[in-house]
């Protein structure tokens, strides 16, 4: 599991699968690489994928706080990169993946999405569910007032947790889950006030990869309504739900979300979308 630097910071990484396409994997907030060792294994068949560790995560350096996360995450993910490769991302890694495709066309050959974050799209399109989302994230915020950290954690993850809880983890993921929150903070920048510029610039509407926008059905009611406004920009995106499965999804259900990732990247999918002429 090697450790060198990318765009410039100390970056830790590992790679699963012997599949002939090459794929790139990035981790949701307060996840890590490992996170995709179970889906990296559905798909060991089809893809090689790469899998880092994001600043302040993992075995990555901690975050420095110089820049803008998304960004830096980006170029991270960019720098693995040396070709066309087959992207997947959850949550925040997800919107860093809508990031890299805006960004660097030309190392993205398809964009797999589980309920990526990008919470100016929904509030844009749904101002109508701006004050349950607050009300959810309420005693995360109030926590990071406070300078609670354990509150805010609990708080966070009680709203894109796995329905377990904070106190169902070991004391040490606890601790370190709740010295990670300033990275949720962090974050909100890119996810609320669209600090990359995708939604107000259009940059969504250009993308040309083919991308499917998974969610889980037991997931807040925000995520469909994410997917909802990705969908209706992109060009081409197909959607799948994940019964049974939460904000987590795939790292409580990686084989449902293989099998959908699967089926989006299937040659006969593929053929479909592109008809020989007749």
């Amino acid at each position: 599991m090697p450790r060198d630097l990318r765009a410039g910071r100390a970056t830790h990484w590992q790679i699963m699968g012997q599949g002939a396409r090459p794929g790139l994997a990035i981790h949701c907030s307060l996840g890590h690489a490992g996170s995709w060792v179970a889906l990296g294994r559905d798909l060991s068949d089809l893809l090689t994928i790469t899998a880092f560790d994001l600043p302040g995560h993992g075995l990555s350096a901690p975050w420095d706080g110089a820049g803008e996360i998304q960004a830096a995450s980006t170029a991270i993910a960019a720098a693995f990169l040396d070709g066309p490769a087959d992207i997947i991302g959850h949550s925040f890694g997800a919107t860093v993946a809508f990031r890299l495709a805006v960004e660097y066309p030309h190392l993205v050959r398809s964009l797999s999405l589980y309920e990526p974050v990008f919470f100016a799209v929904a509030l844009a399109d749904r101002p109508d569910l701006r004050a349950g989302h607050e009300a959810e994230m309420a005693a995360f915020r109030a926590g990071m007032e406070a300078g609670d950290m354990a509150a805010a954690a609990h708080g966070f993850l009680s709203v894109w947790g796995d329905g377990e809880g904070l106190d169902a983890l070991p004391p040490a993921i606890c601790d370190r889950m709740a010295a990670q929150m300033p990275l949720i903070a962090a974050a909100e920048a890119a996810l609320y006030e669209d600090a990359g510029g995708m939604l107000a610039s259009g940059a969504l509407t250009r993308i040309e990869a083919p991308v499917l926008l998974m969610e889980g059905l037991r997931s807040p009611v925000i995520i469909t309504a994410i997917n909802d406004g990705l969908a209706a920009r992109l060009p081409e995106a197909m959607r799948a739900r994940i019964g049974g499965a939460g904000h987590v999804g795939p790292i409580t259900h990686p084989r449902a979300v293989a099998d959908a990732i699967r089926v989006f990247l299937s040659p006969a999918r593929v053929a479909r979308r592109n008809p020989e002429p007749g």
